[in-house]
């Protein structure tokens, strides 16, 4: 019987993950030289393990000369592409750029959001936890800010509305005051504007002899009043009753 089918995952349990990566590092190893003598190939091999520890293999070349040869050739594909921008090839490359980064900005939206967290290590938690809490940190400082300039402006209403309220207490009372001096006004008003019908019966009038008191002027006049016989004879007949 055949071995079953092993599902590709991040192995929890250190020990076992330990085990596996010295198993399958001496098969890649082993696979790697066999490639290279059965075929004539020149290869090289670079593994770092999760401690940060450098294992690798190359060919009887020098690892330093396959490097080379490889970011040789590597820059002159990528000039190739650059000087042609319409190229497909180009296309093709810009799409698997953006297809790539979406799907790491969608990726970390989950992680962030709280969802698919079993796929993360535990250094990789620690540092979504550092993150969130940073995040968490500005939004507290942004909404503090923003509640600090609401009151700051509700405190300039309220000052200016103090300031209004004030304004119209002294209009109010201004406007009592003169409500007050009103009738003194108008009782002095009414000795100097003396209504008609009183100074009517105040005018002089001519005695029983014919003679009119009062102060005759240059022009004719007595009082304001003309001498001619019409406004005597009516000054005349007023003194007396009917």
């Amino acid at each position: 019987m055949g071995r079953g089918k092993v599902q590709l995952k991040r192995i929890e349990n250190k020990i076992n993950r330990q085990v596996t990566f010295s198993k399958r590092r001496t098969g890649l190893l082993k696979k790697a030289h066999e490639l290279s003598v059965m075929c004539d190939a020149e290869v090289a091999l670079i593994i770092f393990s999760n401690k940060g520890k450098l294992i690798e293999y190359s060919t009887d070349s020098c690892m330093d000369r396959i490097l080379e040869r490889y970011e040789r050739n590597s820059f002159a594909e990528k000039q190739l592409v650059l000087n042609d921008p319409v190229s497909p090839a180009n296309w093709t490359l810009e799409y698997n750029k953006l297809k790539a980064r979406i799907e790491l900005l969608q990726r970390e939206q989950r992680h962030y959001m709280g969802e698919e967290l079993h796929s993360l290590s535990q250094r990789d938690l620690q540092n979504l936890e550092q993150q969130l809490a940073i995040a968490l940190k500005n939004i507290r400082s942004r909404k503090n800010q923003l509640l600090y300039e609401s009151i700051s402006e509700l405190q300039r209403k309220e000052k200016a509305l103090q300031e209004q309220n004030y304004m119209l207490a002294k209009q109010i009372k201004e406007k009592e005051k003169e409500m007050v001096q009103q009738p003194h006004w108008d009782q002095q008003n009414h000795g100097n504007n003396m209504p008609t019908f009183l100074m009517a019966s105040q005018l002089p009038c001519l005695n029983i002899n014919g003679a009119y008191e009062g102060v005759a002027t240059e022009d004719g006049r007595i009082n304001g009043l003309d001498l001619n016989m019409d406004s005597l004879y009516s000054c005349h007949l007023g003194c007396f009753p009917a």
